[in-house]
């Protein structure tokens, strides 16, 4: 087990900050769909189960992808079942028409599209340009919306491209307002291989303003590939933001993005805003066992630092 140092992190309050953030906690998807091998469908359920059980009410349970796209997901039919009596949403990722069918046969009640800011990715993640990708979502989200199923939508890519490099401001943008008038709930900015600085960040958030997408509807999803996910985040919520994306125990990537490493870790993310007086509903030392715990059916040691810290305080 691990254990938190007592009354560390400190609270310290800064000014201009939200009271509260929601976590989107996309270990279980966006993590072990990058896994080489395959996690027995009894450990990604318990898993969930204990990601809940820590206080995270919204944790991104599976993808419903073609098995032959993201093998390591080919069990969602099997997995979401288990997870009937979880006690906070369920967000799934659909690719399309099909997988949606899937989900909802199942009950799913959040569903999540990933598109692209970028040509380049687009073709090499969905084989089919930006705006092909957009009319393929279009009746998925339509869909949704109608069955009163909630949407998120992933925008990758938003601040640089292994391929085309850097992204222009306008034409992540473009790419936003398209899936927000698709229907889509709230949309998550994709750092995908963690290459966004603090002044990018504000950057994109003003410019989304402007062209008259609310900070309300904006989560934000970075890698730390650069050492810059918290700094990043810490520059979104100077902005306003209040949703912001992370895996337990920093697991994930990018299989399509062979730059982009882990995602950045929740327990790290926790231990910056419980600092800061930021209410999070996440109890931070069930939360690092239960990365402890997954770390070791994965038969590696978790890359956050703040797992690594706790569990060797305790250990």
């Amino acid at each position: 087990m691990t254990g938190l140092p007592e009354g560390l992190p400190m609270r310290v309050p800064a000014t201009g900050l939200p009271t509260r953030v929601r976590i989107h906690e996309v270990g279980a998807r966006d993590g072990l769909q990058n896994e080489k091998a395959v996690v027995p469908t009894e450990v990604k359920a318990e898993f969930v189960h204990r990601l809940a059980d820590a206080g995270l009410t919204t944790v991104e349970a599976t993808s419903f992808v073609h098995p032959e796209w993201v093998p390591q997901l080919a069990d969602a039919e099997a997995l979401f079942p288990l997870l009937h009596d979880v006690r906070a949403e369920l967000p799934v990722l659909v690719p399309n028409a099909r997988g949606l069918d899937r989900a909802l046969a199942l009950g799913v009640r959040r569903i999540a599209v990933f598109g692209s800011a970028t040509e380049t990715f687009a073709r090499r993640n969905l084989n089919r340009t930006v705006d092909e990708s957009l009319a393929m979502f279009e009746p998925v989200v339509a869909r949704a919306r109608q069955d009163e199923v909630h949407v998120r939508g992933y925008l990758s890519m938003c601040f640089g491209d292994p391929w085309e490099g850097a992204v222009p401001v306008g034409q992540v943008v473009g790419v936003a307002k398209a899936l927000l008038d698709l229907g889509c709930d709230e949309l998550s900015l994709g750092d995908t291989i963690g290459v966004a600085t603090p002044g990018h960040v504000l950057a994109l958030l003003t410019a989304l303003n402007e062209a008259g997408v609310p900070t309300s509807a904006v989560g934000v999803h970075f890698h730390d590939t650069y050492g810059q996910a918290l700094a990043n985040t810490l520059a979104a919520l100077q902005h306003g933001v209040t949703t912001v994306d992370a895996s337990a125990g920093g697991l994930g990537g990018c299989p399509y993005a062979k730059s982009a490493t882990g995602n950045l870790a929740t327990e790290d993310l926790v231990w910056m805003l419980h600092g800061l007086g930021i209410e999070t509903g996440v109890d931070l030392g069930r939360l690092t066992a239960t990365s402890v715990w997954m770390a070791e059916r994965l038969g590696r040691p978790s890359p956050s630092r703040t797992v690594r810290a706790l569990s060797h305080k305790e250990s």
